[in-house]
């Protein structure tokens, strides 16, 4: 019964090892698939890691990369909490793309990459008159809004004329507008006049002159819009307004921004600048830096601000005495030099963007300026040409428009090893 009982034991012993050994061969064997499998999907996650990595210094590869390419999904990943993956969709938010991108640091490989062939800006040693013409029915043109290269809006105290400058035809006379001697109109990406109507709201006619838009209502009694630009940087309106201090018998002034909306977003000054900061804005106009460029007629300067408000220099000519300064139109142009009128000098006087004096453009000798001093200007970023407006001295009742050019735009090549 004893030797039963023990061979029984035996018996059972040995069934239950070999069931050990086969479980334990089973599960090794499952361990070892499991485990090459987390290496083939730890190996693909370092594959994409290093081309996203190598991709960082080509971001513009990249963003076309991420838009286009649907990456290969990996199923039953485990969980890797030293992997941080990343998640694409289709949409890119280009906000935090950008602020991304902008946080890399790229070193150089000490070997000059191809940059192609730009046209970069260069003065000239001198202005080249490009074409004069005559413009009949406009008495003394104060301010110009360049269209195309062959059309231009221009105003005197009586009307705006889009002018065809290749015939010298009037097109179109825009009569409801208000009679300021001063920036009163300006032209948006759209080609569209935005003007300062004759009830001093803000206004917006279509460039087939049937449609008249009401963009900004004057609902203010007290501060008046004397001139206005349109930034084709960002779509803000730049308005500059004015009020009559009885007591002090001075203007006081003003620059308010309104967005694509047409809801007011700024004005300047701010708290943290001078009340008195203006007084009569009659030109306004946008640097390529965001500065606010204003030729101020009662300050006899120009006044120039930031982008968040602040003031940044007033010019108030190159003299240090006597009646320095009488800005009239003012523009800029793609190098961010500032172009001033001045009634005292008679020029066309070209300005740094910090405000130094760097040289007389034009004076009342330089050819297609007429007898009287020029007033008018606009800068065409399309020709990188320079409009400018004088008053013609055989008729009281014409203008003389004059296109010059003074800036060069060359190849450079940069490819050079």
């Amino acid at each position: 019964m004893v030797s039963m009982s023990k061979r029984l034991k035996n018996s059972l012993n040995n069934v239950q090892g070999e069931i050990s050994l086969k479980y334990k061969y089973f599960l090794v064997c499952r361990f070892l698939r499991k485990k090459k499998k987390m290496k083939r999907n730890i190996a693909r996650i370092q594959k994409y890691e290093h081309r996203y990595e190598k991709s960082a210094n080509r971001p513009v590869q990249f963003l076309r990369f991420i838009k286009t390419v649907h990456l290969p999904q990996i199923q039953d990943t485990p969980h890797l909490s030293q992997h941080c993956l990343l998640s694409l969709t289709q949409k890119i938010n280009t906000g935090d793309m950008i602020e991304l991108l902008s946080e890399i640091k790229i070193t150089g490989s000490g070997k000059q990459r191809q940059a192609g062939n730009e046209l970069l800006p260069t003065l000239m040693s001198s202005p080249v008159l490009q074409k004069s013409l005559s413009v009949t029915g406009v008495e003394f043109c104060y301010h110009i809004s360049s269209v195309t290269s062959d059309r231009v809006w221009v105003s005197d105290w009586n009307n705006v004329s889009l002018i065809d400058t290749a015939a010298g035809n009037t097109i179109y006379r825009l009569t409801d507008y208000s009679e300021l001697e001063s920036g009163n109109h300006t032209v948006n990406s759209e080609s569209e006049l935005i003007y300062i109507d004759d009830n001093a709201n803000i206004s917006k006619l279509s460039t087939d002159m049937k449609t008249t838009t009401l963009l900004i209502d004057k609902t203010d009694p007290v501060w008046t819009p004397v001139c206005v630009y349109y930034s084709p940087s960002s779509g803000d309106l730049l308005v500059g307004m004015n009020i009559y201090n009885r007591h002090t018998g001075l203007f006081i002034g003003k620059v308010m921004r309104y967005n694509v909306s047409c809801q007011p977003t700024q004005t300047i000054p701010q708290h943290n600048t001078p009340n008195n900061l203006y007084q009569s804005p009659r030109f306004i106009t946008e640097n390529n830096n965001g500065d606010v460029v204003v030729s101020d007629s009662a300050r006899r300067a120009v006044v120039v601000t930031s982008r968040k408000g602040i003031h940044r220099f007033s010019y108030k000519g190159p003299r240090s005495s006597g009646p320095r300064l009488s800005p009239r139109g003012i523009c800029t142009d793609v190098m961010s030099h500032i172009l001033l009128c001045d009634g005292i000098t008679n020029t066309v006087q070209m300005l740094s963007k910090d405000g130094k004096l760097l040289k007389y453009l034009l004076t009342d000798q330089s050819p297609g300026i007429s007898y009287y001093a020029p007033y008018g200007l606009s800068y065409d970023f399309n020709t990188h040409c320079l409009w400018v407006e004088s008053e013609s001295p055989r008729d009281a009742n014409e203008s003389t428009l004059s296109v010059y050019r003074y800036i060069n735009r060359h190849p450079a090549i940069l490819d050079q090893k």
